[in-house]
C-alpha cells in the first residue's frame, strides 16, 4: 500500500464546523439531518426558493423523505445563498448533474480551503468519470471525499447504516467518519474514493441487472450480478482502486441492501424493464430518478475505453435502449464465461519455524 498522503486540510475546531448539504433528496436530507445531529452547523440547501419554503414551513421532506422531522438546528435555505462559510460541502445531486454543480462552486463562494463531498453513487457524462476524479482535478485530491455503503434514507435516521468516508487525505476522511459516528451511524474510513464510488457504480448496475433478470432464475440473477461486479472491479483495478472497497461496506454490502429493499429505485427499474417498459418511462413510473438508468452506459462506455472485457455490463446497456431483447440478455447472462483466474506461482518457501516442524514431522513418520 503506497504511504498514505500528509493531511493538509486545516480542520476547524468542533464548535466551529460548518456544513452545507447541496440537494434535498431523500439522500441528501437524511445526510443533513445526520450530520445535525453529529453536532456539525448544517445548511441544507434546495433546489428552488419554492422547496426551500416548504420545508422550512413543514420541518419535514414530504416529498421525499415522509416520517422524519429535521432538527430544529439544521438549516434550510435555497441553493441560490451560496457557500461562502461553509467547511464541507456534500453534493447531494445526481451524478448527471454534477459537472455543472462543480463548474459553479467558486462562483457560489466556495471557499479556498473547504472540503467538497460527492455522495452520487453514478459516473459523471459525458465519459463516465468518477465523481471524486472529477473534483480532484478541479480542487485538489486533498480536499475530496465521497460517502459510500448500505445507506437506505429513511432507515438510516432511524435505524442507522454502515457508511464508508473516503477521501486520500486521511484528516478529512476520519474528520467525516467521526461526524457520523457522533450521530450514532457506524462509518469507516477510507483512503479509497475511486473504489468506493466505482464499488457504489456496480452496486447500483448489478441491482438493476438483478431485478431484470430474477424472474428467469435467482441463479440467472445472482450470476449478473457477479459478473458485473467483477467486471467493474477489474476495472477500478487499472485506476488504483483496491478489492476491499468491492468485498467491503461500499460494494457487496451496498449490494444485498439495494437487492432486499422492497423501496429500491434500482431493483424496481430492472424489473419494470423485464415486464416491457420502455427506459425512457421508467423514472415516472418508480416517481424519482434512476441513476442506473444513466449510469449503466456510461459504465459499459467507460470499460470500452480502458480495454476492459465486459460483455454482461455492455449487454445491460443494450437492455436498457432496447436494442437486445430480454431472453437474449438472461441468455448472456447464463453462458458468458468470466476470463481465467491469474494463476501466480508459489512463494519459495522461507526456512522459519513451519518450516523447520514439518521437516521434523516428516522425520518422525520416516522413523515410524
Amino acid at each position: 500500500m503506497p504511504d498514505r498522503p500528509r493531511p493538509s486540510l486545516s480542520l476547524p475546531t468542533p464548535g466551529a464546523r460548518r456544513a452545507v448539504v447541496v440537494g434535498a433528496g431523500s439522500f441528501g436530507t437524511a445526510i443533513a439531518v445526520l450530520l445535525a445531529r453529529g453536532g456539525v452547523r448544517t445548511t441544507l440547501q434546495a433546489r428552488t426558493a419554492t422547496q426551500c419554503e416548504r420545508l422550512n414551513a413543514d420541518r419535514e421532506n414530504q416529498a421525499y423523505l415522509p416520517g422524519v422531522k429535521l432538527p430544529q438546528n439544521l438549516k434550510i435555505e435555497a441553493v441560490g445563498a451560496g457557500l461562502a462559510r461553509a467547511d464541507y460541502v456534500l453534493l447531494a445531486v445526481p451524478s448527471r448533474g454534477l459537472d455543472t454543480v462543480i463548474a459553479g462552486l467558486p462562483a457560489a463562494g466556495l471557499p479556498k480551503r473547504a472540503a467538497i463531498v460527492s455522495l452520487a453513487k453514478g459516473l459523471v457524462p459525458p465519459i463516465g468519470t468518477p465523481p471524486t476524479v472529477l473534483l480532484a482535478a478541479e480542487f485538489g485530491a486533498h480536499r475530496v471525499g465521497c460517502v459510500g455503503g448500505p445507506a437506505h434514507a429513511s432507515e438510516m435516521v432511524h435505524e442507522g447504516a454502515g457508511l464508508v468516508a473516503a477521501s486520500a487525505d486521511e484528516a478529512l476522511a476520519l474528520a467525516l467518519a467521526s461526524f457520523f459516528q457522533r450521530a450514532g451511524v457506524v462509518c469507516e474510513a477510507s483512503n479509497d474514493p475511486v473504489g468506493v464510488e466505482l464499488a457504489g457504480a456496480a452496486k447500483n448496475a448489478a441491482a438493476l441487472a438483478a431485478g431484470a433478470t430474477e424472474r428467469q432464475g435467482l441463479n440467472a440473477a445472482g450470476a449478473a450480478a457477479g459478473h458485473i461486479f467483477a467486471e467493474v472491479w477489474r476495472f477500478g483495478e487499472a485506476l488504483g482502486a483496491r478489492p476491499e472497497s468491492f468485498i467491503g461496506l461500499a460494494g457487496t454490502g451496498d449490494l444485498v441492501a439495494t437487492a432486499l429493499a422492497p423501496q429500491s429505485r434500482n431493483r424496481r427499474a430492472g424489473e419494470l424493464l423485464a415486464d416491457g417498459v420502455s427506459a425512457s418511462e421508467i423514472p415516472a413510473r418508480i416517481g424519482q430518478a434512476v441513476e442506473s438508468m444513466e449510469g449503466v452506459p456510461l459504465l459499459a462506455h467507460a470499460l470500452e475505453t480502458a480495454g476492459v472485457d465486459a460483455p454482461v455490463t455492455r449487454g445491460l446497456s443494450l437492455l436498457i435502449s432496447g436494442e437486445l431483447p430480454l431472453d437474449d440478455w438472461v441468455a448472456l447472462v447464463r453462458t458468458t464465461v468470466p476470463p481465467p483466474a491469474r494463476w501466480r506461482p508459489r512463494r519459495r518457501e522461507r526456512e522459519g519455524f513451519w518450516a523447520r516442524l514439518r521437516a521434523r514431522l516428516r522425520g518422525a513418520d520416516a522413523v515410524a
